[in-house]
This record gives C-alpha cells, sequence and structure tokens, in this order.
C-alpha cells in the first residue's frame, strides 16, 4: 500500500471514529444518536481539513511556533499582571487579556517561525544552538547517481558519509526504467536496481528509504528539492540543471562530476609522466596514452613503442570541447 492510501485510510477511520464517538455522546446527553454521529462526523471532516492545511508545516517549523508562542505568553502574563488594567471592569479586563494574548502569541509565533538557529541566542543567554556538522547531514540521492553507479565507491573511501536517502518515487522511477520497452532504458534501470542491491547489502552504507507524500503530477526534480528542504539533506546528484534549480532555492548540493574533476590530477608543461600508449595517433609517428581520469596525452614519436609503458614529458596542451588534450615527448633515456 503506498503512503498517500495510507493516509487517506487513516483519515476515513478517524472520521468514523469521531463519528461513532459523537453518536456515543449524542446517544448519553440528547437521547439522540444521529444529532451526535453527525456532529462527530462534521468535527472529524474538520480536522482532516485541518490536517490538509497544515500539510506544508514541518515538525521544525511546528517546533518554533511552540517556542514562539510560550514566549510570547510569557510577555503577555507580564503586562497584564502589572495591573495597568485594575480601573476596568471585569467584562473590559477580560476582553483586553484576551486581546493580549492572542496579539502577543501571533507574534512570537512569527517572529520564532521566521528566525533561526542563531537569533534564538540573543533571546536565551549564553545558550547557543549546535550547528549541525555538514558531514551528519544525510545524503538524498537521485535517479541519475544512482544509475551512476560511482557513490558506492566514492561513499567506501569515506568522503562523503554513509547515510543515504532514496525517496520513494526514485525507486519507483528505477523500476518503471527497468520494466521499459526500450532497451537502453532498460539496461540503465537494472544497472541502478543493482547498484542499489549492493549499497544496501554493504555493511560501508545505511540505506534508507524514504516514504515520502508528495504530488504525483510534480516533477520528480522538483519532488526532490522539497523533501531536501524538508529534511535538511543534502542533495547528491550529477544532473548540473537539478544543481541549478536547488541550489537557487537554498538547497546544500554536491555534484559529483565536479567531485572528479576537483581530483583529476593536475598536469602542467614540463611534467614527466609514466603512460602506457595503448593506440596510434592521427600522425603517423604519434601514439596515444591516457591518465586514470581519462585524460588523453599524445606522444609524438613514439609509434614504435605502442603497447609499452614509456617515460614522457609534457610538452604542450590543447584545450578542446572534450575537454584538455596534452602534447608529449619521449624522455631521453
Amino acid at each position: 500500500m503506498t503512503p498517500l492510501l495510507t493516509i487517506n485510510l487513516l483519515r476515513c477511520l478517524f472520521v468514523i471514529f469521531a463519528c461513532f464517538v459523537g453518536a456515543r455522546i449524542g446517544d448519553a446527553v440528547y437521547e439522540n444518536q444521529m444529532v451526535g454521529a453527525f456532529a462527530g462526523t462534521i468535527f472529524g471532516l474538520v480536522i482532516v481539513l485541518c490536517d490538509r492545511l497544515l500539510k506544508g508545516i514541518s515538525l521544525r517549523t511546528f517546533s518554533s511556533a511552540t517556542f514562539g508562542l510560550l514566549l510570547g505568553l510569557f510577555f503577555s502574563r507580564l503586562l497584564i499582571a502589572s495591573d495597568i488594567l485594575r480601573s476596568t471592569s471585569d467584562d473590559v479586563r477580560w476582553m483586553v487579556s484576551l486581546i493580549v494574548y492572542a496579539t502577543f502569541g501571533y507574534l512570537g509565533m512569527m517572529l520564532a517561525i521566521r528566525s533561526n538557529r542563531d537569533e534564538f541566542s540573543l533571546i536565551i543567554p549564553y545558550v547557543r544552538f549546535r550547528e549541525s556538522a555538514v558531514q551528519d547531514a544525510p545524503l538524498l540521492v537521485d535517479t541519475n547517481i544512482i544509475i551512476d553507479g560511482r557513490i558506492s565507491a566514492v561513499c567506501a573511501t569515506g568522503f562523503l558519509s554513509g547515510s543515504l536517502v532514496v525517496p520513494r518515487f526514485v525507486l519507483e522511477e528505477l523500476q518503471r526504467l527497468a520494466d521499459s520497452a526500450d532497451p537502453i532504458k532498460r539496461e540503465r534501470g537494472r544497472r541502478g536496481l543493482d547498484s542499489l542491491n549492493q549499497m544496501q547489502k554493504s555493511s560501508a552504507f545505511m540505506v534508507t528509504i524514504h516514504d515520502s507524500v508528495s504530488d504525483l503530477e510534480t516533477a520528480v526534480d522538483a519532488r526532490l528539492v522539497q523533501l531536501a528542504k524538508m529534511l535538511q539533506a543534502r542533495l547528491l546528484t550529477n544532473d548540473s540543471n537539478l544543481c541549478k534549480i536547488a541550489r537557487l532555492q537554498g538547497v546544500k548540493v554536491l555534484n559529483l562530476n565536479d567531485l572528479a574533476n576537483a581530483v583529476r590530477p593536475m598536469v602542467s608543461t614540463g611534467d614527466d609522466l609514466e603512460i602506457a600508449l595503448v593506440k596510434e595517433g592521427r600522425d603517423a609517428h604519434q601514439a596515444v596514452g591516457y591518465l586514470p581520469d581519462g585524460t588523453m596525452i599524445v606522444v609524438n614519436h613514439a609509434r614504435p613503442h605502442l603497447g609499452k609503458t614509456v617515460h614522457v614529458v609534457i610538452a604542450g596542451t590543447l584545450q578542446t570541447t572534450a575537454g584538455r588534450l596534452f602534447f608529449a615527448e619521449l624522455k631521453p633515456a
């Protein structure tokens, strides 16, 4: 059963329970079960409507609002206790007190919701909330990064935390790809499912399937950004467009391609390298080798050494649309 169906079932059960309780109360108080059942049903539907209206409010927002409400009530209590209304009648005192409590409570909640953690230290002296360590934040992964397959190797090195969160809708997207009639999509989906199964079996990872509730009509990228904001998680992806969208909305994003570019070995003119020559170059005297990251090295006058590992000296570089291309000469013995 999907999470949405489960939530709707719980809502129906709550309305039925409210109807039953209302019928019992109506029978005991008014000796009329129908009136009580109707009132209980209306009460249950109102609560369900409130639940729908509070759909976008997280537990963190609710906690901040509760804290602000307590502060507002505290200051209201101080104001009322000052006997500023001692010369007024009881009715006026009650009405003014109600207005003061409602006003300060509302302002306290709104200020607390709009405040961040550090600003609470101005209200509570000598107490500061500990900043959550960036490396402790969970990693929310998308479909592309699972299919990519490099995530398991990166997390195994310890550079990233092994706490991975896979949304249910991402898992369903992988399943759709694996069942696709297109052989390319089917292969990608199966590779992603195999990669996810391997990570679940590994003791180095903690993979959690998150049963998030979101609008099925919303695009997957938008749902990922919403879930990352709700969980206060980092988004791990290799989709450059998703990175831009998420960063514009204040979500911390880790792009695996950026990491790969950052750890690429720096090669400059004059460096000595040891490289295996694997194929012929464009010119008759050239041979080609590759660095571990895939960077192409064209070695001049090295055709007789094809298939061997040789020492070369970088002589120059050329920037192409596919990346940097290096030219090298054989290092004299």
